[in-house]
């Protein structure tokens, strides 16, 4: 760690914003990529059903870090226009893991209650104002839960670009490791650098899981007098056993 100079941990720390860049950028893009998709899985009409279904065949069964490659050094030979190693990869990874969100949209969707739906019918609902005043509503609160999951994996997956040259953590810790030599403190930091900026999404996630639920009048975790009553009654239980 004395190795380690001012310079060095500059580096380091630029990385992490780059970090932060894109895995913000990823996940807007990843975000609008799942919503559409998700919703066009469930839409009436089967060809909009096998389109949305052949994209997320596609790009879930397909690698990042090559599709990452194939739109750097193949797409310009096609479009004639080069995209900048940065947003090469922020396409990539909001494709990818946009076609992973939309697996959770589709099930938070299916999930809500057919009488939800024919309740709109009945206020005489257009299928637009059901999905906007009924079904995401109550779709939304369920999928944050699997989203936060997908975006602590998005942040993890930006590691990724270190290899086309963004200056990231990764691609900072392996600079930093070359002019030290040392491996182990290095990479220690950056573990440490990874696992904080994890838990802060999750908190930010778990906030806005609350917020959520709290607009349904639901509770994310058992209130005080929830969990008296259920440990009075494994105490009962095991007293009964006994």
């Amino acid at each position: 760690m004395s190795d380690i100079t001012p310079g060095l941990w500059e580096l380091l720390l630029k990385g992490v914003w780059i970090t932060v860049q894109l895995t913000v950028a990823s996940a807007a893009l990843s975000a609008l990529v799942a919503l559409a998709v998700g919703l066009a899985r469930t839409h009436r009409l089967w060809i909009v059903r096998f389109v949305a279904g052949a994209y997320f065949e596609v790009f879930r069964g397909t690698s990042a870090l090559i599709l990452m490659f194939w739109i750097f050094f193949v797409l310009p030979m096609g479009f004639g226009w080069q995209l900048v190693p940065m947003w090469a990869a922020i396409l990539s990874l909001g494709l990818t893991y946009g076609a992973y969100g939309s697996e959770v949209v589709r099930g938070a969707v299916a999930a809500v209650a057919a009488g939800q739906r024919e309740a709109g019918v009945a206020l005489g609902f257009t299928p637009a104002q059901q999905l906007r005043k009924i079904v995401l509503p109550q779709a939304w609160p369920e999928m944050i839960p699997p989203f936060n999951n997908l975006l602590v994996e998005l942040l993890k997956g930006t590691a990724l670009v270190s290899v086309m040259g963004v200056a990231d953590i990764a691609f900072g810790a392996s600079l930093v490791r070359n002019a030290t030599g040392d491996s182990a403190p290095v990479y220690t930091v950056v573990l440490l650098m990874y696992f904080v900026l994890a838990f802060v999404l999750t908190r930010g996630m778990r906030a806005l899981e609350r917020q959520a639920k709290a607009g349904l009048g639901k509770d994310v975790e058992p209130s005080l007098a929830a969990r008296a009553l259920a440990r009075r009654r494994v105490r009962a239980t095991a007293g009964g056993e006994g």
